[in-house]
């Protein structure tokens, strides 16, 4: 495993709050599940744990962003999508406030916590607010680019799922991205696989193992849900004619659910697998172990496409 991508969060808002002054974080007492606690132990001023009071929280986002701050607010991406949801609809959506959502422990990474604690509809939740940017990071690198990228460039507001854990990095120091265009790692023509945050890792394992039986298939990092990177999705399904997609969130609303919206709206017919959570609650457990059991591993997405293509 490489470096946990909640500790390259916490490591990256701190590093780039130090060169602008106008940068806040506020948590909701779990700063150091979010490692904003790096941020609040060496610029106090600028840190604020505002205690079990999400919804708050984002209205006191919106305060700061209207006065000229860029607020990074913190709780855990089930509550973002949940006890957060309206504030950040009716109060960072509506007036388009540069306040950064950010969603610690998105999919299955809160692992033991369980059932309540696993955010398996933030992203579909994030995507119905208008003028809401939704990304989720795959590795450490892609992950400090989002910070630096939220501060230095981006206006408007935005949603970032961050992954706990984390896997070594799949791009070198300096890889340029930009918002609403997939990062393609592998190159094939039997099948492409889409996906975002842990997922890419494991999707780059699995196009390994197929390259090994001869079944080449294109890998695509999915990081920005939205806007969504259309004009991929529609050249991959005209040069593979077989797509998976893979997601550590439910199969209603997320990745999958906008693959096939950008299908039937470009009028391309292709063969679709979406690995991801079956509509159904998870349960605690060893994060790894979760993603097996609930389809999304290595093993399925090898066997997913071999029964596309």
């Amino acid at each position: 495993m490489g470096k946990a991508l909640r500790d390259v969060y916490g490591e990256s808002l701190l590093r780039y709050a130090k060169e602008h002054e106008n940068v806040v974080a506020l948590d909701a007492d779990l700063a150091n599940c979010s490692k904003t606690c790096l941020m609040g132990k060496e610029l106090p001023e600028r840190m604020f744990d505002v205690g079990i009071a999400e919804n708050h929280m984002i209205a006191m986002g919106a305060g700061f962003a209207s006065c000229g701050m860029i607020p990074f607010v913190n709780t855990f991406a089930t509550l973002a999508s949940s006890m957060c949801a309206l504030s950040a609809k009716a109060l960072i959506g509506y007036s388009r406030l540069n306040v950064r959502i950010m969603g610690a422990n998105n999919g299955l990474s809160g692992g033991y916590d369980g059932a309540t604690h696993h955010a398996l509809d933030d992203m579909s939740v994030m995507r119905g607010i208008p003028g809401m940017l939704v990304m989720s990071p795959s590795d450490g690198v892609m992950t400090d680019w989002m910070v630096r990228t939220l501060i230095e460039e981006y206006q408007g507001p935005a949603y970032v799922g961050v992954p706990r854990n984390g896997y070594e990095n799949l791009y070198e120091e300096g890889e340029s991205f930009e918002i609403g265009k997939a990062k393609q790692l592998t190159q094939g023509t039997d099948a492409a696989v889409f996906a975002y945050g842990l997922s890419v890792f494991r999707a780059r394992k699995a196009a390994e193992e197929l390259a090994a039986q001869g079944i080449r298939v294109s890998v695509y990092d999915m990081f920005t849900l939205k806007p969504f990177d259309r004009e991929t999705v529609l050249r991959a399904a005209r040069e593979t004619g077989a797509i998976v997609t893979v997601e550590e969130h439910s199969v209603v609303g997320g990745l999958g659910t906008a693959v096939l919206e950008t299908l039937a709206e470009g009028g391309v017919q292709t063969c679709v697998r979406r690995l991801g959570i079956q509509d159904c609650y998870t349960h605690s457990g060893a994060y790894e172990e979760l993603v097996t059991e609930f389809g999304i591993g290595v093993p399925a997405i090898v066997s997913a496409v071999k029964e596309l293509i």
